[in-house]
């Protein structure tokens, strides 16, 4: 991992309950804002260091005619960074669907529930594994933390196309960018593998998520000031 653990010591030395980071990114298509996204890092027990970590983020798109997409990951990790467990809402067009998922020896098996309907699929597993989705950017700082500067693989779940696929992750180190349009340097991850095309991950000093970008896609999140 590239920063969080300094970064988890320093904030768990501020803050008791065991928050690590918390906060908004704006999402835009070029220069268009199409969503927003809210998400918070904690200790997946709070007040043990040891426990492993929480994710959990919520993101609102609005398309085209005012329909509203909302998705809603929980993600759970163990010590060790890996996924514990996933509970993942998706609500669109009126219909809404809750997406689990849940480790095993050299499987990760995803459960889909809409109201009446219950189906599964088991995928096979392998090294790191992480979990991503496309329109959902917080996760993405969990697949940056197995950044080397040396490319590194990891085993990527992609719960809505209950797929999984192989992405490499390199850290780039320190670079120049902007954010909110400031130029600023940040620390830069890159992840190439996936359907989404590349993805570039920013953070700060800490190891805080200050934006992702995908360029296939025209898509940009940045993190709000505060």
């Amino acid at each position: 991992m590239i920063a969080l653990p300094l970064a988890a010591a320093l904030a768990l030395a501020q803050v008791p309950a065991g928050m690590i980071d918390e906060g908004v990114l704006v999402v835009r298509h070029d220069s268009q804002e199409v969503a927003r996204e809210t998400f918070h890092l904690s200790l997946r027990r709070p007040g043990d260091s040891t426990s492993g970590w929480l994710l959990d983020a919520s993101a609102r798109w609005t398309g085209p005619g005012g329909h509203v997409a909302v998705l809603s990951p929980v993600l759970e990790l163990a010590p060790d960074s890996s996924p514990a467990a996933l509970a993942y809402d998706v609500s669109a067009d009126g219909k809404s669907e809750r997406i689990t998922g849940r480790p095993g020896p050299g499987r990760f098996t995803l459960r889909y529930l809409i109201p009446g309907v219950e189906r599964a699929r088991e995928l096979p597993g392998g090294p790191h594994i992480v979990v991503a989705d496309d329109s959902v950017f917080s996760p993405f700082l969990l697949v940056a933390w197995y950044a080397r500067p040396e490319p590194a693989p990891v085993t990527a779940i992609l719960p809505r196309l209950a797929s999984r696929v192989t992405l490499t992750v390199t850290d780039s180190g320190s670079a120049a960018t902007t954010l909110n349009r400031d130029p600023v340097t940040l620390r830069h991850v890159l992840i190439t593998g996936g359907p989404m095309g590349p993805v570039h991950v920013w953070l700060d000093h800490d190891g805080r998520l200050m934006k992702v970008e995908l360029p296939d896609r025209g898509l940009r999140a940045e993190r709000l000031p505060g």
